[in-house]
């Protein structure tokens, strides 16, 4: 079934789901913890958030799911880092689209 973001460019796409998986101050801080360290198991990141381990739980589903982060497993416990190729990438895609953004035109140029 198509829906209405099917209607733009994939680069659009692309970078509209990233930015929705960054959306929440849970996950950008995530993203600060798992930087501070090479990995980091889920009772760590937990522990460093005031949520409930559920809820931290979908948090990185969604930073994961959005390819953000890597999740390997040791036993029953998860450790998750972040994907720093993912998010050089990432970067380079939002540099590149406010690049587009914040570029004047000619027509919109004042004075032409």
């Amino acid at each position: 079934m198509q829906t209405k973001a099917d209607l733009f460019s994939s680069d659009l796409a692309d970078l509209a789901e990233a930015a929705k998986a960054l959306s929440h101050p849970a996950r950008l801080k995530i993203l600060r913890v798992l930087a501070d360290h090479d990995t980091c198991f889920c009772g760590d990141i937990v522990d460093q958030l005031p949520l409930a381990q559920a809820t931290v739980s979908r948090h990185l589903k969604a930073l994961k799911d959005a390819g953000l982060i890597t999740l390997t497993t040791d036993g029953p416990r998860s450790c998750y880092c972040l994907d720093v190729e993912a998010l050089e990438a990432l970067h380079e895609q939002v540099d590149a689209f406010f690049a587009t953004v914040l570029e004047p035109t000619a027509e919109s140029s004042p004075g032409r």
